[in-house]
């Protein structure tokens, strides 16, 4: 079990990053966090560095700089909405495969945390595009030198103060007390998946696939 740990994150500019980011750059467990975006998150703090990189599928030119980290925190993706299947693969599987890949290089046995999304399709053989391929991704990821979670939220709260909320979560930030007393299944808040991350990162999980109710069960747990 470690005591404290360096981060990569990457989709800090996105929702899902942003909140992981503030949970990162609050919890005392995490002494170092850097980002890697295609443009800046904005965010300044002692913890935190941060790389500008365009082409997020070879990260292979900042190797240096990411040696001697102990997890990643890939937040980052893009709604299949009006995508084609290759389209899709190539920004989903195609590029979260190299930048593992570069990782496990770099620092074999890392923990990499995977936002994948509840309806995943493991098979890979479903009817829904988007769910066979990031079904095939966190299929190869667990195959790597990692030590790969796939996390699969459905509807998240945002963090107080988050700057990356689209309209529909601000409709959902605005009833989401009334909806997590209607269902835990379904609803978490991104507080609860970023404590969720770094709780794995510290001390590993039972399940390399986490559906809502492992992320919340594994968000509670208390390192000392």
């Amino acid at each position: 079990m470690k005591s404290k740990i360096k981060v990569i994150i990457t989709g800090s500019t996105g929702m899902v990053g942003e909140g992981v980011l503030q949970e990162c750059i609050t919890n005392q467990k995490v002494e170092k966090i850097l980002l890697i975006n295609r443009k800046s998150s904005g965010y300044t703090h002692p913890k935190i560095e941060e790389i500008i990189q365009a082409d997020l599928s070879d990260i292979s030119v900042v190797s240096e700089k990411i040696k001697g980290y102990d997890a990643c925190y890939f937040c980052l993706g893009v709604s299949s909405v009006g995508m084609k299947e290759e389209d899709y693969k190539k920004v989903t599987y195609d590029l979260t495969l190299r930048f593992a890949k570069t990782l496990a290089l770099v620092n074999p046995g890392m923990t990499f945390c995977y936002v994948s999304g509840g309806g995943t399709d493991s098979s890979e053989k479903g009817k829904q595009m988007w769910a066979r391929i990031k079904g095939k991704t966190e299929n190869d990821l667990m195959k790597l030198s990692l030590d790969a979670y796939n996390f699969r939220p459905a509807f998240m709260k945002p963090t107080a103060g988050a700057k990356n909320v689209k309209g529909f979560y601000k409709f959902i930030n605005a009833i989401y007390p009334f909806l997590r007393l209607f269902s835990t299944t379904y609803f978490l808040t991104l507080e609860e998946v970023g404590k969720a991350m770094i709780n794995a990162s510290l001390g590993g999980f039972s399940k390399r696939i986490l559906e809502v109710k492992d992320i919340s069960q594994l968000s509670q747990k208390q390192y000392s």
